[in-house]
């Protein structure tokens, strides 16, 4: 639930900061996509609730978090809300873990790539079918920690 919270209230955010005109050019359509669905899924079902109102006015003055009282309150309407519906607390479990999905895409997943490249973090299966061809290049690949700086030794 307190992940849910976070979410909506940097939804909350960053709607405040487009309002007045401080949002980044390049915004992260993925997420910011995620963040209006998990906001909308909430809204839907919270509907005028007095905590997430107060939770909308914080981000809008500008709070980087929501004090420790509307978080709980918040969590607690969630908790409520998820207790009463199954179908409610499946949809944002979903919700909630394709927003993490695309924050860990959007910090890099912890890898990267350069001219030409692509980079997967994970598994990676290439099948050729019906005489279709199917190929992998690995240059010079290095796992662990790199040298120390300094003088080369020979």
């Amino acid at each position: 639930m307190e992940i849910a919270v976070g979410y909506v209230f940097a939804w909350a955010v960053r709607k405040a900061r487009r309002v007045a005109g401080r949002a980044d050019t390049e915004v992260d359509r993925t997420l910011d996509a995620g963040m209006d669905r998990l906001h909308d899924l909430v809204g839907r079902k919270l509907g005028e609730d007095p905590a997430l109102r107060k939770l909308a006015e914080e981000a809008e003055a500008g709070l980087a978090e929501p004090s420790e009282r509307t978080r709980r309150r918040v969590q607690d309407s969630l908790e409520e809300a998820v207790e009463q519906d199954p179908g409610f607390a499946q949809a944002l479990e979903h919700a909630v873990e394709e927003l993490r999905a695309a924050s860990r895409a959007a910090a890099g997943g912890g890898v990267s790539a350069g001219d030409e490249g692509v980079a997967v973090g994970g598994n990676v299966d290439i099948r050729a079918d019906h005489g279709s061809a199917a190929a992998w290049t690995m240059g010079d690949v290095t796992l662990g920690n790199p040298p120390q700086p300094g003088p080369r030794q020979a």
